[in-house]
């Protein structure tokens, strides 16, 4: 299955042009590898998404063309969920 169809229907992004949109902007790795909208999702892929100032990485659990809305938790696994720490200095010019 894509990778935004995956997003849309496990109902991690609402959206399926918005998981688009994300994956076009480079937030979205599978197994440490960036990956395009149109990447295929196999059970058993770790999907890491940047959004805003988290970082979520997941583990697919099943891969269903049209689950319903209770079975859609039951399609990936929280791996881990962290806060990405932004230095703001690092940003400014030296001197």
């Amino acid at each position: 299955m894509r990778l935004d169809k995956y997003l849309k229907v496990s109902r991690i992004i609402k959206r399926r042009t918005l998981a688009k949109d994300v994956c076009d902007q480079g937030r979205v790795s599978i197994n440490g590898y960036p990956a395009k909208a149109s990447s295929e999702v196999k059970i058993g892929d770790l999907i890491t998404l940047r959004l805003g100032q988290k970082e979520l990485t997941a583990k697919v659990l099943d891969v269903k063309e049209n689950p319903r809305k209770e079975e859609a938790d039951l399609l990936y696994e929280i791996v881990s969920e962290k806060r990405i720490e932004t230095n703001e200095s690092e940003d400014l010019p030296a001197g």
